[in-house]
């Protein structure tokens, strides 16, 4: 699934428009939620999973866990605690692991992890109600780490400050670093989804993981693009992450992104669906609402695919709406239109045809074109271009 969705379902708040998903784990499932939503999605892997029976780096950890005991266990995700045990399960330590973990103190993060723990016959210590990672470690700071050896469960994230301060504290960490994450074997998606936001051919892309984010940004940097993606994502191309964690790589290079207020992937898709539409420019247009969305436009409650070169004459055209635009200039918004003016003609004839109103783009002889904006429109419908 790297490819561009082509035909999304009925009209939907995302409808027109292609958000890029950078997502390996659970990307099917973002997917799905924003293609029923309406978006085109453009799915670049910026990452991939070491399988964990591969993972030289968990198997020392653990190996370590078990030739010398920890104080204390902090278990973060459900999937990885999960995934710890079936990985040592596999390489034939699982029944050492779990009598390790019953004579520790097992911290869970929230109650997903505790169902995992339990599911495994353990019983956690304690759990906090917020699911804060914050709230455990300040839990084991008040309770004084100094001189004790405590096991951090990753998933695939950085855990910035958690592991300095406790450290700091006088603790021992033993980091275990469940799904580790390395660049994708096929970079062709990514590159691909760096190319549209460095043109601006894609409206959103989302992240749910920090890494992921990393990754992207870096290998903009190895292609020596890192200007103009960055561009995108301050500019035209909306940066949603799955929370605070997750954006720090993007808001480092000054990437301003937004965020659900609860960090799951459904909230994260609703952040999308209020966002994107927010962002749209709307006219009154020979009397129809027309909305400009990202490769489409809404011409009533009728969703009309316009092809690139007609969206970008309307984009022209909308940000002075009612006005007289020239050739040259129309011209010039067309990528790869060299200097023959017909091809204005030819994709201003094109647009037409795809909104289905021909008379909401006025030809003005001699001069251009305009749209034709209902009196009064630039007041009532204050915009700001897309």
């Amino acid at each position: 699934m790297d490819e561009t969705q082509t035909g999304p379902p009925a009209t939907g708040p995302l409808s027109g428009f292609t958000v890029g998903v950078t997502a390996a784990r659970r990307a099917d499932e973002l997917i799905a939620l924003l293609r029923r939503r309406g978006a085109v999605v453009l799915h670049a892997p910026a990452l991939r999973i070491v399988p964990l029976a591969d993972d030289g780096e968990l198997l020392a950890a653990t190996k370590e866990l078990l030739g010398c005991a920890p104080d204390a266990v902090v278990a973060t995700t459900a999937i990885g605690f999960r995934g710890w045990i079936e990985a040592a399960d596999g390489w034939g330590i699982g029944e050492d692991l779990l009598a390790r973990l019953r004579a520790t103190e097992l911290l869970a993060r929230g109650p997903k992890v505790k169902g995992a723990i339990r599911a495994a016959g353990l019983v956690e210590a304690w759990s906090p109600k917020s699911e804060s990672l914050a709230e455990v470690l300040d839990r084991l700071l008040a309770g004084g780490v100094a001189g004790r050896r405590i096991a951090l469960q990753l998933h695939g994230e950085p855990l910035p400050g958690f592991v300095e301060a406790l450290r700091e504290a006088g603790a021992e960490v033993i980091v275990v670093p469940v799904y580790r994450w390395m660049p994708p074997e096929d970079l062709g998606p990514l590159d691909r989804l760096l190319d549209a936001v460095a043109a601006g051919a894609v409206n959103a892309v989302s992240f749910t993981s920090a890494p992921a984010a990393a990754s992207l940004l870096a290998r903009a940097a190895e292609r020596g693009i890192t200007d103009p993606v960055l561009e995108g994502l301050r500019t035209g191309v909306l940066a949603a992450c799955v929370g605070p964690v997750t954006a720090l790589p993007l808001e480092a290079l000054g990437v301003a992104t937004v965020q659900p207020e609860r960090f799951r992937l459904g909230p994260l898709v609703q952040v999308l669906c209020q966002e994107l539409p927010g962002r749209a420019r709307v006219l009154p247009v020979g009397g129809h609402r027309v909305e400009i969305r990202g490769h489409a436009v809404l011409v009533d409650e009728d969703l009309r695919p316009v092809p690139p070169a007609g969206m970008s004459l309307l984009r022209v055209l909308a940000r002075r709406p009612g006005w007289v635009v020239g050739r040259a200039e129309l011209l010039r918004a067309l990528p790869g239109a060299g200097r023959d003016e017909h091809a204005v003609e030819t994709a201003m004839a094109r647009l037409r045809v795809a909104l289905g109103v021909p008379k909401l783009i006025q030809t003005v002889v001699k001069r251009g074109y305009r749209l034709a904006l209902d009196a009064g429109g630039e007041a009532k419908y204050d915009a700001p271009s897309s």
